[in-house]
């Protein structure tokens, strides 16, 4: 049955898509997240306001120590991982089926034939949408968690420009490189990154 053999390989593709979102989920917030200046560039102390009123951070280092993105990417790959295992499963268990089909399909009556042919085909549809809906539902969920990053970030910064007097904070990052160059007595990368771990440590007591 031509229809039927080929719905193991459409499954496969959607169990394939769903595993490639959790790999590909760290390059697309790195990019979705502020950019920043060249890792390379060594951090000095913030400098007062008197001597500068703009300033950058290197969204790369911020993201590469920032607890609250590395425990996030966890999570997110757990889900990805778990989301492969189960269409995995639910694949397999379909191809078991299949065979089992195509090696008994010449003792069925045609009935039996044309019954189990409907309720493969049924099955194929239902293992497609949920698929595409657990591709969906993890999508989502990435975009969601991004979002609450960019907001606690862009929250901080606020905050932290208002307490040392500073006009502008920009962003800088070797994948948006917006910014080609900045004097690394304007890098607040280091004391940025010191204070959003020091408040998450305390949000997660």
């Amino acid at each position: 049955m031509k229809r039927t053999a080929s719905i193991f390989t459409k499954l496969t593709l959607g169990v394939m898509v769903a595993a490639g979102v959790a790999a590909c989920n760290q390059n697309k917030t790195d990019k979705t997240t502020p950019a920043t200046t060249s890792s390379s560039t060594t951090p000095t102390e913030a400098p007062s306001s008197d001597k500068a009123a703009i300033v950058y951070v290197n969204s790369d280092t911020l993201l590469k120590r920032y607890d609250y993105f590395k425990d996030m990417s966890k999570r997110l790959e757990d889900k990805g991982k778990a989301a492969q295992s189960d269409l995995q499963s639910k694949g397999l268990a379909y191809q078991r089926e299949v065979a089992d089909y195509q090696k008994n399909a010449q003792t069925m009556s045609a009935d039996q034939r044309q019954s189990t042919e409907q309720r493969l085909a049924r099955k194929q549809q239902e293992l497609q949408a949920y698929s595409q809906n657990a591709n969906a539902a993890f999508q989502n969920e990435s975009a969601s968690e991004n979002q609450k990053l960019y907001d606690k970030i862009a929250d901080f910064v606020k905050q932290y420009a208002k307490e040392k007097g500073y006009k502008m904070v920009l962003t800088f990052s070797k994948a948006n490189p917006t910014v080609l160059y900045g004097d690394p007595s304007l890098d607040v990368t280091a004391d940025v990154v010191k204070r959003l771990n020091d408040a998450y440590s305390k949000d997660k007591k």
